[in-house]
């Protein structure tokens, strides 16, 4: 059985777009400062696509990464 798609494709788009805004230098975070890391822009990519509504898959809860 396959596992369900964890993003759809519209948030797939959105990621994609906002890496090419990345790539070309023109991408720019909150506070208005150049954004420099890839990581950074898909997070940014991500967060975009959950503001529209898109499948993205669910925040990681940092008080469950290190059960005791």
């Amino acid at each position: 059985m396959a596992a369900a798609k964890k993003y759809s494709d519209k948030a797939q788009d959105k990621v994609g777009k906002v890496m090419h805004e990345f790539k070309e230098g023109k991408l720019k975070s909150g506070s208005g400062e150049k954004v420099t890391s890839k990581k950074q822009a898909v997070a940014i990519g991500i967060s975009e696509a959950r503001e529209k509504g898109l499948k993205v898959r669910k925040r990681k809860n940092p008080n469950n990464m290190n059960p005791v």
